[in-house]
């Protein structure tokens, strides 16, 4: 298994799996969002606002996790206000279970703690609750969160 750093050569296969994870949870594939996601994933990689990891076996992607830097307004808990959003977490069917959504996670976090940041938070899915407490994240009342 090999893990690296998305490139813009990747971003076809990018929105392809992302495609994927949102109908894995549940949403339905009725709207058109390819050159929506195309112009997403080309932007924010240019302007390093979205790091994206990927794995791959024998040349393929089997699982992915991104990390969206934002800027928010300074909180008590937060006086830099910089968060790192989590999304597209991913990983196809066959190679659940290996570990792969932690690993993921761990090089996100040390994305994040290289730019300084001090909170994570995502928006957890059903299926990937489990991974994220396991990694430290801690559920609050809309969303998880977790301290760096």
């Amino acid at each position: 298994m090999e893990f690296r750093k998305a490139n813009i050569k990747d971003i076809d296969r990018l929105s392809e799996i992302r495609k994927r994870q949102l109908m894995d949870e549940g949403q339905n594939p009725e709207t058109d969002m390819d050159e929506n996601l195309r112009s997403f994933f080309m932007e924010k990689m240019k302007s390093g606002e979205l790091i994206e990891w990927v794995a791959e076996e024998d040349g393929e992607i089997v699982a992915t996790a991104a990390i969206i830097f934002m800027d928010l307004p300074p909180a008590f808990t937060n006086p830099t206000g910089k968060k790192g959003y989590i999304a597209n977490m991913y990983t196809a069917d066959e190679f659940r279970g290996r570990g792969l959504a932690g690993r993921m996670i761990e090089l996100l976090e040390k994305e994040a703690k290289d730019c300084g940041l001090t909170k994570l938070f995502l928006h957890a899915s059903e299926m990937g609750k489990k991974a994220y407490v396991k990694s430290g994240f801690i559920e609050t009342d809309v969303l998880m969160e977790k301290s760096l």
